[in-house]
């Protein structure tokens, strides 16, 4: 059996990844950097049974997972997903459609209709650009002032992607334990096929959580509630292998986004689950057909 490898640098998450599909015997790993390939548009055939997404940049991986399933080719995770997910205003129709709970989100098109919005949801909220990760170019707007400025800079100095404002509720992360306030914190889980294999808490005392932003990462209890809705938020972007960012609030779990090329380096040994080894399982399993 053929995988192949769509990948840019290796990180430790790829390396894992390639380590795991090492220990496979009758399994050919194909590396295809996304920084060599061509692609001969309707006449390209490549021997392979199933690929495997790794880009690090958010466009070649969606251009090349369209390619590739142009071509025949079955892919993990495949187009549709990957559209969904890398776009956070495609991801929060698809949570509202299947009703998964997540904070309140609003879309404007314009600073004016922007400014209405905030102004009705009530302050914080945070401006979030909707294709972007590792928590980069997030605004949390505490007040009028710093949303009219905000909002005035994205609009004027903004590229094509910040033209669409996209509001999210801020939820608080902070909790009170036994009298005494805790910092904040969120849940990632991982979810590969039809169950979330493990889960972490970032915990920060800056109100963004992301481990890529200096988030300090313990193991999270998998209780039946975050499976469930983990489990949900997958199915809702058409499943594959995810990670989905959650919030705890008053109102229960939350789901705030879902991530298509998942990073887990940080969480393997802080888990116990062999993150890595999960998803190939389940890789050789969508190459079989099963």
């Amino acid at each position: 059996m053929k995988i192949g490898l769509l990948h840019s640098l290796i990180r430790k998450d790829e390396k894992f990844l390639i380590d795991e599909f090492k220990k496979i015997k009758g399994v050919e790993l194909v590396m295809i950097d996304d920084r060599e390939i061509t692609f001969n548009m309707g006449k390209d055939k490549f021997d392979i049974d199933v690929l495997v997404e790794r880009c690090i940049n958010h466009s070649r991986a969606l251009h090349g997972l369209r390619l590739f399933e142009s071509a025949g080719v079955k892919c993990v995770n495949n187009y549709s997903v990957s559209t969904i997910c890398g776009d956070k205003l495609l991801t929060s129709c698809a949570l509202a459609e299947h009703n998964v709970a997540q904070p309140e989100v609003r879309v404007a098109f314009t600073e004016e209709s922007a400014l209405k919005a905030i102004e009705e949801m009530g302050y914080p909220v945070v401006l979030k650009p909707a294709v972007g990760s590792w928590g980069r170019l997030l605004s949390k707007i505490n007040d009028r002032d710093a949303a009219e400025a905000i909002l005035e800079h994205k609009t004027v100095l903004g590229s094509y992607h910040h033209s669409i404002f996209y509001i999210q509720k801020y939820v608080e992360k902070s909790r009170i334990e036994n009298g005494e306030v805790k910092k904040g914190r969120d849940i990632r889980s991982f979810v590969v096929g039809d169950k979330c294999i493990a889960a972490i808490y970032r915990t920060s005392p800056h109100w963004i959580t992301n481990t890529a932003r200096g988030g300090e990462a313990t193991n999270c209890v998998v209780t039946d509630e975050l499976n469930d809705i983990s489990v949900r938020a997958a199915k809702a972007v058409g499943g594959g292998i995810v990670a989905i960012d959650v919030f705890e609030s008053a109102q229960g779990l939350m789901v705030n986004e879902v991530n298509y090329t998942m990073e887990y380096k940080n969480s393997i040994s802080t888990t116990g689950v062999n993150i890595p080894g999960k998803m190939v399982e389940y890789i050789l399993q969508v190459a079989e057909g099963r």
